[in-house]
């Protein structure tokens, strides 16, 4: 007896159905903030990804255009809650560019070092979380801790260990302290340590490597068309930095490197930053040799800098001085102007608007993660749910800031 033919055409067995829609977030650990992905999925294959921002919405142009220009530092500061005080210094440079003054050398050298303090602690908590949402957690605990060594500088210079509010139109809050240079020598070399640390637990790793190589991977021509700058852009190949491109500050006087990657993918943005951290380091290093012992650090203008409490307290000119800035604040010339740095996700743009008052007409902020958010539906779509975590995770998403 001839046996039967048995076969089917492709698909014939297959029951008809329709794709499985999933949530990620608002309220999940992984989605470093508060983000509503709306998967649909076929199986564990993402055919569709609905990026859903907004959850953490703040008001935060709106609040800026409600009080002095000096009062808008707080604000800045919960844009990008990990390194605040890049966002201090883009602000300040934002509005001394309005004024049309240069702050002192030896402010400058501070601003720069303390935003390079500020780069490496957000570079460290991206790759930290990325390291522990995949299973590897001393990497994080390494980390962790080398980022609260230079929390201890900064809440020595600022009174404060995340949020400072120590920038200035036309300077800085305070002058650096006594032993400023002699504490940074000090920690700089055991936040190198932990970061090679870091870097031999898990760049060999082959489970490590499996999550991460060829995952959420982004060409530059795409990533040039989301607007994408910083960490996520140079991952892809392309050596944009503010720094370099468009120096401020003192940044042409230092000696460093542009790092970039070939694939753009999870992996190269985990070690970009990486590397970031090392070229930081060696600014810090450049600058704490180059940076005066002694100097002012504000422009010497009553308009702009608030007087000495001594004076506020013995003299009425003082009092006169304090009084007008408080109350009525900076009076910035009409006009408009934009300025940008480099943050820690990228260019950070303030684009602020005058109407000759001592209170923001407008205030335009232009965070870099706004951008590169707008390229996650593309990393993941025909990925696995699996891939959705580290892929999240390199873009470092900060919800006050895309939020904002």
């Amino acid at each position: 007896m001839e046996p039967l033919d048995l076969e089917l055409e492709e698909g014939a067995l297959e029951l008809p159905s329709e794709p499985m829609q999933l949530n990620m977030g608002p309220s999940h650990p992984a989605m470093h903030g508060t983000v509503r992905i709306v998967l649909e999925l076929s199986g564990e294959t993402i055919e569709k990804a609905d990026v859903q921002i907004g959850y953490l919405h703040r008001g935060f142009e709106k609040m800026c255009e409600r009080g002095t220009w000096s009062q808008v530092f707080p604000y800045v500061d919960r844009c990008n809650y990990v390194s605040p005080m890049l966002n201090n210094v883009g602000y300040a440079l934002a509005c001394e560019k309005m004024l049309g003054i240069t702050v002192p050398e030896r402010c400058q050298y501070y601003r720069v070092i303390l935003g390079e303090i500020a780069r490496i602690v957000d570079h460290m908590v991206c790759n930290a979380a990325v390291s522990m949402e995949l299973g590897a957690f001393t990497p994080f605990l390494y980390l962790t801790r080398a980022r609260e060594l230079l929390f201890d500088i900064l809440e020595e210079e600022t009174g404060a260990r995340v949020t400072h509010s120590f920038g200035r139109v036309g300077g800085m809050a305070n002058a650096p302290t006594a032993d400023f240079k002699v504490a940074l020598r000090a920690v700089m070399p055991r936040v190198v340590a932990a970061v090679e640390e870091c870097g031999k637990l898990l760049i060999k790793n082959r489970i490590f490597i499996d999550r991460v190589s060829g995952v959420g991977a982004m060409s530059k021509e795409d990533a040039l068309a989301l607007g994408w700058t910083g960490p996520t852009l140079r991952a892809c190949g392309v050596a944009y930095d503010v720094r370099k491109s468009n120096p401020y500050l003192v940044y042409d006087r230092f000696d460093f490197d542009v790092p970039v990657g070939t694939t753009g993918d999870t992996f190269d943005r985990f070690m970009v930053r990486m590397e970031e951290i090392r070229q930081s380091v060696r600014i810090i290093d450049q600058a704490i040799d180059q940076m005066p012992d002694d100097g002012p650090i504000n422009v010497d203008d009553p308009r702009i800098i608030l007087p000495p409490k001594q004076e506020v307290y013995t003299t009425i000119e003082g009092t006169i001085q304090h009084f007008k800035i408080v109350m009525e604040g900076i009076k910035i010339p009409a006009g408009e102007v934009y300025s940008y740095t480099e943050a820690g996700n990228g260019e950070l743009g303030f684009y602020l608007v005058s109407d000759g008052s001592g209170t923001p007409w407008r205030v335009r902020i232009r965070p870099p993660c706004f951008a590169v958010v707008q390229g996650l539906s593309q990393l993941v779509t025909g990925r696995m749910i699996p891939d959705v975590i580290p892929t999240f995770g390199s873009m470092n998403m900060i919800g006050g800031e895309c939020d904002h």
